[in-house]
């Protein structure tokens, strides 16, 4: 009932899988991707139990063929179930159970694999693997791609309902959390797809937005807060690219507005051996403000409670808002 795609970057060693559906939230029962471990799916009639079974697996050690091997012998299900395992390297191995719902597919390439079931065409899994060689990309976007191809080329015989994707760092560390760099479900739509294509740069847009949040010192905190390696023209910087990502949504312009005027406190405690002018930054930054605040008037009292709080200053906040 589903088809999805599993990836290895080797450029940065990105980790992803990306599955489409005619089933109410594929991204909570397909499977999952680990920073540094790899990315497993589980479906047809899916074993919800395999993908952290593998995942534990990939940590020991275990080959994706070993893995595949010892829990399809382990299920007597397993004749309805298909299964990929990617470790990260990009090895993988899979299985599709002799009475899943035709018609399946399986398609591999360098660091890819697909597969799928209750499709409408054969062609399916090959052309999203083909989409994906051909994207120069970011995994993000190849991977998009790919369920795109794939539901041009037929996709699920019964249509289409939820999406998922979900891409992770190389990295394996004691906190994978923190190397998850997308991870959007699409749990029921029209077209999940589309709206999972939509939706990629809206959250890389915020993701930019929650570094500057999250990052003592540049909203948070004293300005002197700032780790010394640290310049706070980077946060401005990937809050502009997120200006334009966002569109309507002013949430980056409010942010980036605070950052400039922080950064360009006189006491932030720092030299100005940047060439950065701190006046014509703190001017910039009243002036976005003060323009936010013209356009969302419903702003100015959360605005002045950030005064409150000590993120902002009373003279920073323009005369009169909201």
């Amino acid at each position: 009932m589903t088809f999805s795609i599993l990836s290895h970057d080797p450029r940065d060693g990105s980790i992803g899988l990306a599955s489409q559906s005619h089933f109410f939230g594929v991204g909570s029962v397909v499977g999952t991707a680990e920073a540094g471990v790899g990315a497993v799916v589980s479906q047809a009639f899916a074993n919800t139990d395999w993908p952290p079974a593998a995942l534990a697996a990939l940590r020991a050690g275990r080959t994706p063929r070993d893995i595949v091997d010892e829990l399809v012998q382990g299920d007597p299900w397993s004749a309805y179930r298909q299964l990929a395992v990617m470790d990260a390297t990009g090895r993988h191995a899979t299985f599709t159970g002799g009475r899943c719902v035709p018609r399946t597919g399986t398609a591999t390439g360098p660091g890819v694999v697909a597969v799928g079931n209750m499709l409408a065409g054969s062609e399916v899994c090959a052309a999203m693997v083909a989409a994906y060689d051909a994207s120069p990309g970011p995994a993000e976007r190849r991977l998009a791609g790919a369920l795109a191809a794939g539901e041009r080329a037929g996709g699920d015989a019964r249509g289409s309902q939820s999406a998922y994707l979900r891409v992770v760092g190389g990295a394996r560390t004691d906190r994978p959390w923190r190397e998850v760099r997308t991870d959007i479900r699409v749990d029921d739509a029209p077209d999940p797809i589309g709206e999972l294509a939509r939706l990629l740069p809206i959250q890389n847009g915020f993701r930019s937005v929650g570094a500057a949040l999250f990052t003592p010192g540049v909203v948070i905190g004293a300005p002197g807060d700032l780790d010394p390696g640290t310049d706070p023209a980077e946060f401005v910087d990937r809050l502009t690219d997120a200006v334009r990502a966002l569109g309507d949504n002013r949430e980056a312009a409010l942010w980036r507005a605070v950052i400039l005027l922080r950064s360009s406190a006189p006491d932030r405690g720092r030299d100005r051996d940047s060439g950065r002018d701190r006046d014509r930054e703190r001017e910039r930054g009243r002036r976005e403000l003060a323009e936010l605040l013209a356009d969302r008037p419903s702003l100015g009292p959360f605005v002045r409670a950030l005064a409150d709080v000590g993120i902002l200053t009373t003279a920073d906040v323009p005369d009169g808002p909201g």
